[in-house]
């Protein structure tokens, strides 16, 4: 549980200096399932950004921890204009602007715009997110059966 604790400090300071610059951006993936009770554990951070803020977010990152080229082997099946991994406070941060799920090369979803209209913890002080409905569809076109799975169940509740 400490743990957990020290990475939605870390979120809420990211938050802070990303509003102070007027980024758009949305909290995306399992902490985003965290704040709505559908998982009791999440192991990093996922952001999304909007194209445009891109650079800025990597500004401000940089100045609060470190950045890393992404060792992982692109997935055909989803892609980013641009991805960027951080590690801050021994926290695993991944940012992605310009999301979008593929499937025999044709764009089957698209995140152009980061959608603000819902608050992972209905309080002010924490980020708004992409919504649960949004990451049940991403998840099933991913192929992510079991994510997927999770989140029918909660809903249904």
């Amino acid at each position: 549980m400490e743990k957990t604790q020290e990475k939605i400090q870390l979120l809420l300071r990211i938050v802070h200096r990303l509003n102070e610059a007027g980024v758009e951006w949305a909290l995306g993936a399992s902490m985003l399932l965290y704040f709505k009770g559908i998982t009791s554990d999440f192991h990093d951070i996922d952001l999304m950004v909007t194209d445009c803020d891109a650079e800025c977010v990597r500004t401000i990152l940089s100045e609060m921890g470190e950045s890393f080229p992404s060792a992982s082997i692109p997935n055909p099946m989803y892609r980013a204009k641009t991805f960027m991994e951080f590690f801050i406070d021994s926290v695993e941060v991944d940012v992605m602007a310009g999301f979008a799920i593929v499937k025999d090369g044709k764009v089957l979803c698209s995140t152009q715009r980061v959608n603000r209209g819902e608050n992972a913890a209905g309080n002010r002080s924490y980020p708004a997110t992409i919504t649960v409905v949004m990451v049940q569809i991403l998840s099933r076109l991913m192929g992510r059966a079991e994510k997927t799975e999770m989140i029918e169940k909660a809903i249904e509740r």
